[in-house]
């Protein structure tokens, strides 16, 4: 990555991949199966070039799917001490994140675009007020031209307090062409409807082989 460079084509190249960790647990006897994509997205905006890709598997050192065991029987754990009782406070209330949310996906087949939405929604009250979070992100990918892929994101938080509402919202653009990633980012600060404060953040990143 420190040296990225372009691949040569009708040359195989030895992929070592990371899998992120997680906590599954396979029981004996279970199948498991192993998906692959070259792609990714909207986690990753598609490459704005057409490629074919080939996937073999051997090689001189072959294909393997590497997994950690858990031991029949492991070392003895720890004593750990009882958990003590705690006080709960009966004046916070929370509904959590705004995470996992709503994810919605709308194919246009005739044109061969996809737009996906995320939209998510967590509030909780204090002693001395509320707050209410709402965020929302929308991905565009147009099949012909992924060049032209792009994600919109809103968010905003709101307190309510004694004699005072304050606000703070965000504006995020990241659109693409062939050569650059395009980013801007907006931050607002409301006082009662009112803006106290706003700075917006620009850059063009060169793809890099990207």
């Amino acid at each position: 990555m420190t040296d990225p460079r372009d691949l040569e084509p009708g040359r195989l190249y030895s992929l070592d991949i990371t899998m992120h960790l997680t906590s599954w647990v396979f029981p004996k006897g279970h199948r498991i199966r192993l998906a692959i994509s070259n792609a990714l997205w909207p986690m990753i905006l598609p490459t704005p070039y057409s490629m074919t890709t080939s996937l073999a598997l051997g090689g001189r050192q072959g294909s393997s799917l590497r997994l950690p065991v858990v031991p029949v029987k492991g070392v003895t754990p720890l004593a750990l001490v009882p958990p003590q009782p705690s006080e709960e406070r009966s004046d916070i209330k929370s509904n959590g994140f705004p995470w996992p949310g709503e994810w919605t996906l709308e194919r246009d087949e005739a044109k061969h675009k996809a737009t996906v939405r995320w939209r998510g929604k967590a509030d909780a009250t204090y002693p001395w007020g509320k707050e209410t979070d709402y965020e929302n992100l929308t991905y565009k990918v147009d099949d012909a031209h992924p060049e032209t892929s792009s994600v919109l994101g809103e968010a905003e938080s709101v307190f309510l307090l004694p004699g005072r509402e304050l606000r703070w919202r965000g504006h995020l653009s990241v659109t693409t062409d062939r050569k650059n990633f395009y980013y801007e980012y907006t931050r607002e600060l409301l006082k009662d409807g009112q803006i106290m404060k706003q700075k917006t953040w620009q850059e063009t990143i060169t793809r890099d082989h990207q």
